[in-house]
């Protein structure tokens, strides 16, 4: 029985790795063939890659567009990641009811669809944009600024910090440091698995991130690789093979973040839990 309850274990999950990797194993043989041939649904490799990637080039600014994404996902991530550590670590740190209040308060706005709040973003910048035209439509800060911090990034902190050696403070605080210098020099250190997991998840939100860049980046010079990609599918007669191309094109940058980080990432996550 125990080896039966075995297989079928190793079955199941044989069976579920073969339905996560097929969509992205069909779009890597996508790449290589003709749009014809993947509205058929053709699974075998064909020779059409090189002709994919300078039809793609051709059609399309790929590299600005990828500059682009990687300017707004960068700045994103290093503040979200910045801000997002002080409030944790503030709310956990130094407890008071009141900050107890405005924590649960920011939980509650997880709730909130930001669908809800496009339109009121949407007029802010563009009030913005009569006096100070640097930060408001159609600039990268407009897409940086609502999103460089989210009520989750805070809760993700605070509850990793729930871990963090309150010793390790103190003794920081005994040895002359100030309140920043224990955070940059004894808590950052300390939580870098923390700081791992939270920026594959906020770079990786940044970069495929496509509504809010679609409403308010309205020049094509401006256009993120999601929006460009978005464009490609618009036409009167789609060429998918070149989709295809865009897709791993721009799903290669999240990838290698996320294989690069994947072990801080997973012990970040199981510290959080904790």
């Amino acid at each position: 029985m125990p080896k039966l309850k075995r297989a079928f274990a190793y079955g199941f999950l044989i069976i579920a790795a073969i339905i996560s990797i097929f969509p992205f194993l069909w779009m890597l043989v996508s790449t290589t063939n003709k749009s014809v041939d993947v509205t058929k649904g053709r699974l075998l490799p064909g020779g059409e890659l090189a002709g994919n990637v300078r039809r793609l080039l051709d059609t399309v600014d790929l590299v600005p567009a990828l500059l682009n994404s990687a300017k707004i996902s960068i700045t994103t991530t290093v503040l979200a990641l910045l801000i997002g550590s002080l409030a944790g670590y503030g709310f956990e740190i130094y407890r008071s009811r009141a900050k107890d209040i405005v924590f649960n308060i920011l939980l509650l706005s997880m709730m909130i669809p930001f669908a809800a709040l496009m339109v009121p973003l949407y007029r802010m910048f563009a009030t913005v944009s009569q006096h100070a035209p640097g930060i408001g439509i159609d600039t990268a800060a407009s897409v940086v600024l609502p999103t460089m911090t989210t009520a989750f990034l805070i809760f993700f902190f605070r509850q990793s910090t729930k871990m963090f050696p309150k010793d390790m403070l103190e003794a920081g605080r005994m040895d002359g440091l100030s309140e920043l210098g224990v955070f940059f020099r004894i808590y950052v250190p300390t939580m870098k698995t923390t700081y791992a997991a939270a920026s594959i998840i906020t770079f990786m939100s940044s970069w495929n991130n496509y509504l809010w860049p679609l409403i308010v980046l309205q020049s094509e010079e401006n256009k993120t690789i999601p929006l460009l990609i978005s464009n490609l599918g618009s036409g009167y007669s789609p060429d998918y093979g070149v989709i295809m191309t865009a897709i791993v094109i721009a799903t290669l940058p999240t990838a290698l973040v996320f294989f690069l980080m994947q072990k801080h990432f997973v012990a970040g996550m199981i510290g959080s839990v904790k």
